[in-house]
């Protein structure tokens, strides 16, 4: 029988970000078991799409999350990012969330401040 996961690759990207917003692509990629060009793809096109922001950081991206964005599936009712986020955290972790972004340190935030 052939292999396959109940989950799209963009999803799965998405869970890997609300995690952790500062993830690097290589990390994305390698958790996803992708090509990091695949995983440029799929995190551009998310961003595209709206389901997230990319943000500066630096050198770095970080990426928000638009959790009240709804999700392109024709079903009964429309779903949240937020809302299916929360269940597969829930799955995945035991826990009705995904992990709340980190605060930035002292020296991102004062880096921030400088560009701005």
């Amino acid at each position: 029988m052939r292999e396959w996961g109940f989950l799209t690759n963009h999803a799965r990207a998405l869970l890997c970000i609300a995690n952790d917003p500062g993830i690097r692509l290589r990390d994305i990629a390698a958790s996803l078991e992708i090509t990091e060009r695949a995983a440029f793809g799929i995190v551009s096109d998310l961003a595209e799409s709206g389901y997230i922001v990319k943000e500066r950081d630096g050198r770095r991206n970080r990426y928000r999350i638009e959790y009240q964005r709804t999700i392109r599936e024709p079903t009964a009712r429309e779903r949240t990012v937020g809302e299916v986020l929360g269940l597969l955290a829930e799955a995945q972790h035991g826990r009705s969330e995904p992990r709340s972004p980190r605060r930035p340190s002292t020296k991102t935030a004062s880096r921030a401040a400088r560009r701005r």
